[in-house]
């Protein structure tokens, strides 16, 4: 897929937008992070989380300004006919709800989800050699990302040994069922809006058509009811 990524990296205007999605991205980890370590009863795990969080929101402000740079130098706008990247996935915790669930299963996720990450990115980074200084912002938070996800390894050992390799399946078969369903769910919008034009431009006009000429048929004004009806005026049917 390593084509296809530089395809999607080598206009700008998709590496500006993508630069400012992750950007967000990651500053919403970064909450949702936080939120986990006020949760947590362990000690040692909420100075990591800390740590993480710390992380990911200093990656937001990364990506935040160099997208915002990116748009300073830019001179013209082509516009592009496709903006976003065609693989399903992303960065972080993809709707979980902190609240609700242990650290055992948060930290399989995290795993998991830092190291998606830290393969992306490593191609991201060889993907943009044409730009020295988002190469640059690439290469340091991998850097972090690979902490991250053998931080998150081994405190899942530590925590659950009996069944952390468990966990990582588990955490890795929910990420590939949402990507599933993002897939489904755009195979579907894309279908509903081909058989809408269809119908729109195919099974519409001939009824319009016949509709125009039983209009013609019909005489203006008002039509006289024949005497011997004995419909009731105030009659529903």
């Amino acid at each position: 897929m390593r084509p296809i990524h530089k395809w999607v990296w080598g206009d700008f205007d998709r590496r500006v937008r993508k630069l400012l999605l992750f950007a967000e991205v990651e500053t919403d980890g970064g909450r949702d992070i936080l939120r986990a370590a006020e949760l947590t009863s362990d000690p040692l795990l909420r100075r990591l989380y800390l740590e993480h969080a710390i992380d990911e929101l200093h990656h937001g402000d990364l990506f935040r300004q160099r997208g915002s740079a990116l748009l300073r130098t830019r001179s013209t706008h082509d516009r592009t006919l496709f903006n976003g990247s065609p693989l399903p996935g992303g960065h972080g915790l993809d709707d979980l709800h902190v609240e609700n669930e242990p650290d055992h299963r948060l930290l399989a996720f995290l795993h998991v989800a830092e190291k998606a990450a830290a393969d992306r990115f490593a191609i991201y980074r060889d993907v943009v050699d044409d730009d020295p200084p988002t190469r640059a912002i690439f290469e340091e938070i991998l850097r972090d990302e690979v902490f991250h996800m053998n931080y998150t390894y081994t405190q899942l050992a530590r925590m659950s040994p009996r069944s952390y390799k468990r966990q990582v399946w588990r955490a890795r078969a929910s990420r590939l069922w949402k990507r599933y369903l993002r897939a489904a769910a755009g195979v579907a919008g894309l279908l509903g809006a081909v058989s809408l034009t269809v119908v729109y431009f195919v099974v519409l006009p001939p009824f319009a058509w016949l509709a125009r000429r039983a209009e013609r048929r019909e005489r203006d004004g008002w039509i006289p009811i024949s005497r011997d009806r004995r419909d009731s005026p105030t009659s529903q049917y």
